[in-house]
C-alpha cells in the first residue's frame, strides 16, 4: 500500500511539475526575481539608513558629554583658583565620569561607524548586481521574445500551429462537404435520368422523350458533319460564303475555279 501512495505520489507532483512549466514564462520569472532583488536593496539600505542615524545620535552625546566635561574642567579650575580645593575635586571627579561615558561612546560610534561602512560597501556591490541583472533580463527577455514570435511564424508557415490548425480543419471539412453533395447531386441526376427515381416536380421528361432528344441531339451532329464537309469540298456552302463577302471577287473565284478545275476523289 505504501509502494501505491509513494507511486500516485511521484505522478502528481510529475504532472504538477509539467503543469507549472506550461503555466511559467520565463519573462514574469525575470521580472518577480528583478522586483525580489529591489526589495532587498531598498531593505540594505534602510539598514544603512538606520545605522547612519544610531551613528549621528551617537555623535550628539559625545559633544554633549565633551561639552559638559569642558565645563567641569573650567569649573574645577575656577574653585582651585578660588581656594576651594574640595570643589575643584567634586569637579575633576564628575568629569572623570563623563570621560568614562564619552570613551564608551566613542567605543560604540566606532563600532556603528564600521557597520555603516560594512552596509554601504554591501548596498553598492548589491547595486551593480541589481543593475547587472537588469541588463540580462532585458536582453533575455528581448531574444525570448524574437524567439516565440519565429516560432509562431513559423509554426503559421508549416500550419502546424492552433490557429492555423483550426483553419485547415474547417477547410478540410468545407471541401470534403462539398465534395460530399457534388456526389449526391450527380448521383440524384443519374437517377432520375434513368428514371429510377421520380421528379416530384413534374418538369422530368418520360423516357420516350428522354430517347427521342436523344436521337434528335444525334441527327443535330450528323448535319453538322455533312455542312463541314460540304464546305471543305467547296460545295454551295462556300460559294454563299463567297458570294456574301464582295461582289467583285465573285467572278475573280469563278474564273480561278474554271480555270483550276477541282477533281474529287
Amino acid at each position: 500500500m505504501s509502494g501505491v501512495m509513494k507511486r500516485m505520489g511521484m505522478i502528481f507532483r510529475a504532472k504538477a511539475n509539467k503543469a507549472l512549466d506550461r503555466a511559467e514564462d520565463p519573462r514574469e520569472t525575470l521580472d518577480y526575481s528583478y522586483q525580489k532583488q529591489l526589495e532587498l536593496l531598498q531593505k540594505v539600505r534602510r539598514g544603512v539608513a538606520d545605522v547612519a542615524t544610531s551613528r549621528k545620535r551617537l555623535e550628539l552625546q559625545l559633544n554633549q558629554l565633551q561639552g559638559q566635561s569642558a565645563k567641569l574642567e573650567d569649573q574645577g579650575r575656577k574653585a582651585l583658583a578660588l581656594g576651594r580645593e574640595d570643589l575643584a575635586r567634586e569637579a575633576l571627579s564628575r568629569r572623570a565620569a563623563l570621560q568614562q561615558q564619552v570613551s564608551d561612546l566613542e567605543v560604540q560610534h566606532q563600532t556603528l561607524q564600521g557597520e555603516e561602512e560594512k552596509l554601504t560597501l554591501a548596498a553598492q556591490r548589491l547595486q551593480a548586481k541589481v543593475d547587472a541583472f537588469r541588463t540580462k533580463k532585458e536582453t533575455i527577455k528581448a531574444t525570448y521574445t524574437a524567439a516565440q514570435a519565429q516560432t509562431r511564424i513559423a509554426e503559421s508557415f508549416s500550419g502546424i500551429s492552433e490557429e492555423m490548425s483550426d483553419v485547415g480543419l474547417a477547410i478540410q471539412r468545407a471541401e470534403d462537404k462539398t465534395a460530399q453533395l457534388q456526389a449526391r447531386a450527380g448521383a440524384i441526376d443519374e437517377l432520375l435520368a434513368s428514371g429510377a427515381l421520380d421528379d416530384q416536380s413534374g418538369l422530368a421528361k418520360d423516357d420516350i422523350q428522354a430517347e427521342l432528344d436523344r436521337l434528335s441531339g444525334g441527327t443535330d451532329v450528323e448535319l453538322e458533319l455533312q455542312r463541314m464537309k460540304a464546305e471543305l469540298a467547296g460545295g454551295p456552302s462556300a460559294q454563299q460564303q463567297a458570294l456574301e463577302g464582295g461582289g467583285e471577287s465573285a467572278p475573280q473565284d469563278r474564273t480561278q475555279q474554271q480555270s483550276h478545275p477541282r477533281f474529287e476523289k
